[in-house]
This record gives C-alpha cells, sequence and structure tokens, in this order.
C-alpha cells in the first residue's frame, strides 16, 4: 500500500543559518509531522516558476506535538539559494513525507551505528531521537561541523574531520577503528564513497547495514525514474535491475544495491 503523503503550505517558523552555506529552516505543517518517520524527506518546491522540479530536502526533526518540522539544507543551486531567503511568517509548497524511512525494528535491544557523512547528518538527528537503547553517533564532516549539540544528546557521539581539526582526521571509518568502536546494527546516511566504503565494512563484519542514498530526483514520487540506482534484484516497476530511489528508497538494506 502506498504511504500517505500530502501535499500542501507550510507556514515558516523560523531560519537561521548553522553553518557556511547551510541553513535550519523550521517549518509548521501538523500533518506532515505526525506521519514522518526517521530516513523520509519532503520535497520542497520553488516559487520562481521557471524552477519546475521540487528539491527533496531529508527530515532532521519531526514534533507531532508541536506539529513542526526542521529541514537542515546546504545550498547547492539556484533553488535552495532561493529557500535560504525564507523568512519567519512566509510559506513554502511541499509534498510529503516521501520514502521509506530506517527500519526501527532491526534495532531493538542492539548497539547501533548511526553514521552520516555531510549533508547525510541531518536526518540522524530524528533517528537518534526515535530509537532507543545504545547509539553510537559518528559523525563526518570536511571541516567545519553543525548539529553536534542535537546529536550528542541523543547518543554518544564521534566525529571525524578530513582537515583533523575535529576529532578523529579522516572518514567515519577511521573514526570507527581509531576508538575501537562496534555495533550490531548500521543506519547511514551520506555521499555515495562514504556508504560503499560502509557496506563493504558491514559485510566483512557481517553487521545488518542500512543505507540512505543521496540522488538529485526529479518528481520524488516514483514516477519518472530519474533517480535510480543499481539494485541486485529487478524492480517490478520497470523490470530492470533498478531501484527508485524516491519510492523503494532512499534507505536500502545494503546488500540489494549496487554502490
Amino acid at each position: 500500500m502506498e504511504a500517505e503523503k500530502v501535499y500542501v503550505k507550510a507556514l515558516v517558523r523560523e531560519q537561521k543559518p548553522v553553518g557556511t552555506q547551510i541553513f535550519s529552516l523550521l517549518l509548521e505543517e501538523k500533518s506532515i509531522a505526525s506521519m514522518a518517520k526517521p530516513g523520509q524527506f519532503l520535497s520542497v518546491y520553488c516559487r520562481d516558476q521557471s524552477r519546475l522540479l521540487p528539491r527533496p530536502i531529508s527530515i532532521c526533526e519531526a514534533d507531532p506535538d508541536a506539529g513542526t518540522l526542521r529541514l537542515v539544507y546546504r545550498i547547492a543551486g539556484e533553488g535552495t539559494r532561493e529557500f535560504a531567503g525564507l523568512r519567519s511568517g512566509d510559506t513554502v509548497q511541499v509534498l510529503g513525507p516521501l520514502g521509506n524511512g530506517f527500519p526501527l525494528q532491526e534495532a531493538e535491544g542492539k548497539k547501533v551505528f548511526l553514521i552520516g557523512g555531510g549533508i547525510g547528518i541531518p536526518p540522524m538527528v530524528e533517528l537518534a531521537r526515535r530509537l532507543p537503547g545504545e547509539k553510537q553517533i559518528i559523525a563526518g564532516y570536511r571541516d567545519e561541523v553543525f548539529l553536534t549539540k542535537e546529536l550528542s544528546e541523543n547518543g554518544e557521539l564521534f566525529i571525524a574531520t578530513e582537515d583533523g581539526s575535529t576529532g578523529t582526521k579522516g572518514t567515519v571509518l577511521d573514526c570507527i577503528r581509531e576508538n575501537g568502536l562496534h555495533a550490531d546494527v548500521i543506519y547511514a546516511c551520506g555521499p555515495t564513497p562514504m556508504l560503499r566504503a560502509l557496506k563493504e565494512y558491514a559485510a566483512q563484519e557481517g553487521i545488518p547495514c542500512w543505507l540512505s542514498l543521496e540522488q538529485r530526483m526529479a518528481c520524488g514520487i516514483g514516477a519518472c525514474l530519474a533517480c535510480v540506482c543499481k539494485s541486485v534484484e529487478k524492480d517490478e516497476h520497470s523490470q530492470v535491475h533498478n531501484k527508485r530511489i524516491c519510492a523503494e528508497g532512499p534507505v536500502f538494506e545494503a546488500g540489494q544495491i549496487c554502490l
């Protein structure tokens, strides 16, 4: 059965920078906030009619009681640059929640790695909030760190930076090895090279692993096949070895996909 989603105007409650070219956007939209699961995303539409396609942005936090959603995004083009100009009281058209989210039940009673890299870090915040039990959060940055307060409030936080300015110098896997960390389950979101390395690491260690893929999208609902990734099994929709990241994903069990 297709997951429920709504197309609606959301009210901007607050917008503020949290890093260089990185913004936190707080929206009021009760129906999506009540349905959103960790790992899902919104399609956010531009006011400029020349930009027809929405921009997919992962949900950083969802508060059903307050009816709010927090999106943390990086300016990557003219669409997200437009979003950075939104102010309290403005409205923005959104569609969501979209995608499948992380399978929380797979972590019950287990020690978990939550691993985020770059702009794949924001969805780890809501995931860390929702998951009970022992969580080790490994966040990988190029240099400048963000969302460390929110992450550390919901698990034990370890940081890796490419330049070594904070935490381990190197990758998230360097951080795991340097700190002697171990887990029973891995949830991760970030750039493809990081996810590829984590898939290999999980296979070597025999650890179940779920990966949230980052990809440019068009429709956001699985109709256009613009965001497919190569899969081990045939896709029921296209009958080829593809998976639609916006529909079957963005979260996949690592063994289902080829990176």
